[in-house]
């Protein structure tokens, strides 16, 4: 794994990049919590939904301390990561749930395997921002509960997370395609594409790991 250093122009579009996504990911579970059919269940979608905007919060600042405006650094994305989640509605709230325990997780599984190769400051806004919280634990007993209670749906969802994890993989290689400065510091930070190929690999294990913790292997 190569290091970066700490003047590399992708570093502010990774932080784009990721305050986009957190940005987009604030406002679907603030919107995907009226799906829940209990107060319990909007209540840790609410929550969840606040974790999300006091990590973009992070990186506002640490986008402010390079001398940009988050907003311009953040536009190149959003077109994108619409499409995401546009391409991944959920219309149940067993979908709703497995989303917001998959759906956000296949990210961070890429760029924290690479952020030891970032500046020491970097890293840390990426490991903040990218920190699984406690409100998980809400998603993997409910999404239990339901698999176990009902085969068919258990089925069914087993191919939405297969689903969330292709779509995400190809708006990833999407962004790869047009965003050459993110492109060269991803290069940079793993080595070469060989190693880029591996941590793809090593996301599809850890996405069947959490298909498994949620009950869908």
């Amino acid at each position: 794994m190569g290091s970066v250093s700490s003047d590399h122009p992708g570093i502010i579009e990774l932080y784009g990049a990721l305050a986009c996504g957190e940005i987009a990911a604030f406002y679907r579970l603030a919107d995907e919590a009226r799906l829940a059919p209990h107060l319990h269940g909007r209540i840790a979608m609410a929550r969840m939904a606040g974790s999300e905007m006091r990590h973009y919060e992070l990186l506002h600042t640490a986008i402010r301390d390079l001398g940009r405006e988050p907003i311009e650094v953040m536009k190149p994305y959003v077109e994108v990561l619409d499409a995401y989640h546009q391409s991944t509605l959920p219309s149940t709230w067993p979908e709703a749930l497995v989303k917001a325990y998959i759906g956000d997780a296949i990210a961070a599984d890429f760029y924290l395997e690479i952020a030891s190769a970032f500046p020491d400051d970097v890293a840390n806004v990426v490991r903040g921002v990218l920190a699984e919280t406690h409100h998980s634990e809400f998603v993997k007993d409910e999404v239990r509960s339901i698999v176990e209670r009902d085969k068919k749906e258990a089925d069914r969802l087993r191919l939405w997370a297969r689903r969330l994890f292709g779509e995400a993989l190809t708006q990833a290689q999407h962004v790869l395609g047009q965003r050459d400065e993110l492109t060269e510091l991803l290069l940079t930070a793993s080595g070469d594409l060989n190693h880029i190929a591996t941590l793809f690999e090593s996301m599809q294990g850890k996405n069947d790991d959490r298909m498994k913790t949620l009950g869908l292997e």
